[in-house]
């Protein structure tokens, strides 16, 4: 543990105000939200607030309904949708907690989160921000698989980890200082997907902390609609990110290596979705393009073979991939 890691007076104690502040962006989550709240007023660990920010939500009916049952003890706020960054700021700026949890509207907690994670930050010293695993359940969710199973996270967590994609933060997982949050400026509301990530990188460059374990305490939702469900967006909103964290003039050779490899995969990824997708669709002039794109950057052989076939039988590699195993 190095020393410029530590952290004093963390040992809890009765405080006016609370602990830890939830923070809840809550957009298009009505049919989700009861089921949210439900796990953050069942934690283990009582010295909390939680905070609802209502981000221009269309279903705002709905979910006032869903939030009816614990009206008197959230903290609810409502503005024009300005996306997830503008919504978590508001309740940044809203809350009185030392540490603050970012849930999603659709995900939910174990009962333990709060306490595992508070023991974690809390220990060797004290760090500035911790996440956990999380399991991932609803559509398009291989059966068993937690999200540290998809997404690593290996070794210790620093900018260069996390630029290149060796350490994955999962946002619902995370309980975090705020006050270094407030330093560092907040989620940046300019990026409408991503903002978590670019925040991440920012703290580390800042210097800050970060720690992780492996223990599955939160439950994170994959639906049609949920923006975990468009890896396209996932990948752009990433490679934007990388693209603002490039124009930094305090990269390491190390960082910015990393980074320029991670914006040429992202790219590639984007792309062989896209191909893929194409393929299905019978348009193979952009598939073949595509695909094409992916190859100038992965050099791989699979991708040659695909590109030969789709000059020479493009019919029959499109019979072929609609028979593959899902």
């Amino acid at each position: 543990m190095r020393e410029d890691c530590a952290h004093e007076g963390d040992v809890s104690h009765a405080v006016r105000e609370p602990l830890v502040s939830i923070i809840i962006p809550a957009y298009k989550v009505a049919p989700f939200i009861k089921e949210t709240l439900d796990s953050v007023f069942s934690q283990t660990f009582t010295d909390y607030e939680a905070i609802v920010i209502n981000d221009g939500s269309p279903d705002t009916d709905e979910l006032e309904r869903g939030l009816e049952p614990y009206r008197e003890r959230i903290l609810y706020l409502k503005q024009e949708n300005r996306g997830a960054g503008a919504a978590r700021n508001a309740g940044l700026r809203a809350a009185r907690g030392r540490f603050v949890a970012f849930l999603d509207g659709d995900d939910t907690y174990v009962p333990t989160f709060l306490s595992d994670q508070l023991q974690l930050i809390q220990s060797n010293g004290g760090y500035d921000l911790v996440y956990a695993d999380a399991k991932n359940f609803g559509e398009f969710t291989p059966d068993g698989l937690t999200n540290m199973d998809v997404n690593q996270s290996r070794g210790e967590v620093d900018a260069e980890a996390l630029i290149s994609g060796r350490c994955n933060v999962i946002t619902s997982a995370v309980l975090a200082r705020r006050e270094l949050i407030l330093e560092v400026g907040l989620f940046d509301e300019t990026l409408r997907n991503s903002q978590d990530f670019d925040l991440w990188i920012r703290l580390a460059k800042h210097g800050a902390c970060f720690s992780y374990q492996r223990k599955v305490l939160v439950g994170r939702r994959i639906y049609a609609g949920s923006l975990a469900s468009e890896p396209i967006n996932s990948f752009a909103g990433e490679v934007r990110v990388l693209e603002k964290t490039s124009l930094r003039e305090d990269l390491t050779g190390t960082e910015r290596s990393a980074l320029e490899s991670t914006v040429m995969l992202r790219r590639a990824a984007i792309e062989l979705i896209k191909a893929k997708r194409c393929l299905l669709e019978g348009d193979f002039n952009s598939a073949s393009k595509s695909f094409q794109f992916a190859n100038e950057q992965l050099r791989s052989w699979k991708l040659r073979l695909v590109l030969i076939w789709l000059r020479l039988a493009p019919g029959l590699l499109q019979r072929c991939y609609k028979l593959r195993p899902t």
